[in-house]
């Protein structure tokens, strides 16, 4: 199997788990807990069915929205996702440049492997931040100035990680970074040696945000809930999401959003978006999905703060079911992981290129030639 066998998110997840040693794969692909909300965050979209129209004019095909600011030319943009360049040597910075050259935004994470700097200048596409409040915040406010110096056109805080979820498979596989040849994982490694060449002898891992600020990210063996139970903050409150709005200035998100009273509070401070997300299913098992969230909070403030759906993504039609329900775009994180770890910016590139043709096929085949024509009168909820 190779990339040019790969036409969906399964086979990219297949993939990726032949070429990944096992403990990298699983904190790609595990939740928390008996991940019940990993399962559901895909299964919701399989309650509401499709409604099409037929013998609509469909020769001039609109994709186009806007989204924190900036203009995308399909609805779909990158989640922020963790070390990326534990999974395949060319990183954040692969995914930035595949999102560029498909027309739509990456998503950078504070724990990212490649530097604020570094993904700025990589790519002239836009691109958002993700925000976490560290206990020293001077470094959290540093990372504002710093996505301002390297032209990063939105931020978004997430707000769903004070404290890291129960991802047991992390600690069966011994899930750490950097990774450790331990016992249990030698075998696994030994038997990926491409992977295992290539963290060898290339640039040294590093959290690259925070390297040379805290120890954790330059060199300090830890696991990856340890670094977020021992940096994050526990007592942030609205108060501090409205500081970082007020010192970025522009376009600002909150992520993590999964009730309608936190969607009305996002409004009241002032944040541009809500990001409805329970973190790819890898916090609080047993939440709902974002999908079974997006109608309410829709409801309740679509008319004042563009509402982004993050989670379960996986096919054209779960984008065109979410924008019917009234979600401005949808994210995707797994979705292109596994590609970035089957083949680099060239796995991102076919997976990119791969959910866009199922869009544009399902739009056709709904009778839909622009975005505007998506509403819930095209869907029939069981």
């Amino acid at each position: 199997m190779d990339i040019k066998d790969c036409n969906n998110t399964s086979d990219f997840r297949r993939l990726a788990k032949k070429r990944l040693p096992a403990p990298l794969f699983h904190y790609i692909d595990g939740g928390a807990d008996d991940e019940v909300t990993l399962r559901r965050n895909t299964e919701a979209f399989d309650q509401v069915r499709l409604i099409p129209d037929a013998l609509a004019d469909l020769s001039n095909m609109v994709l186009r929205t806007e989204v924190l600011g900036q203009q995308i030319d399909w609805p779909v943009f990158c989640s922020p996702t963790a070390m990326t360049r534990l999974f395949h040597h060319e990183g954040e910075v692969a995914v930035a440049r595949a999102a560029h050259k498909h027309g739509t935004m990456y998503s950078l994470s504070s724990l990212s492997t490649t530097s604020i700097e570094e993904v700025g200048s990589a790519t002239p596409g836009p691109k958002c931040f993700q925000l976490y409040i560290h206990k020293d915040r001077g470094m959290s406010w540093d990372f504002i100035e710093r996505c301002k110096e390297a032209d990063f056109s939105a931020i978004c805080l997430t707000v769903d990680t004070l404290v890291a979820g129960n991802r047991e498979k992390d600690l069966y596989t011994g899930m750490v970074i950097p990774p450790k040849f331990s016992v249990n994982s030698l075998f696994s490694f030994a038997t990926h040696p491409s992977w295992s060449l290539n963290y060898l002898l290339r640039k040294k891992f590093e959290l690259a945000n925070v390297a040379g600020k805290i120890s954790e990210g330059t060199g300090k063996l830890t696991s990856v809930v340890g670094y977020m139970n021992s940096q994050f903050d526990r007592s942030i409150t609205w108060k501090d999401a409205e500081e970082a709005i007020k010192r970025w200035g522009r376009p600002f998100a909150i992520k993590g959003v999964m009730s309608v009273e936190d969607a009305k509070r996002a409004v009241d401070i002032g944040a541009s978006a809500v990001m409805i997300s329970n973190h790819g299913g890898r916090q609080l098992d047993g939440s709902t999905a974002p999908f079974d969230q997006l109608g309410p909070i829709v409801d309740a403030v679509g008319d004042q703060i563009e509402v982004i759906v993050d989670g379960g993504v996986r096919r054209g039609t779960h984008v065109l079911k979410a924008l019917a329900m009234g979600a401005t775009a949808c994210m995707i994180g797994r979705g292109y992981l596994y590609a970035v770890a089957a083949g680099g910016y060239a796995g991102v590139d076919r997976a990119l290129t791969r959910l866009r043709e199922e869009i544009e096929r399902d739009m056709i085949l709904m009778g839909c030639s622009s975005l505007d024509e998506l509403d819930r009168s095209k869907l029939h909820r069981e």
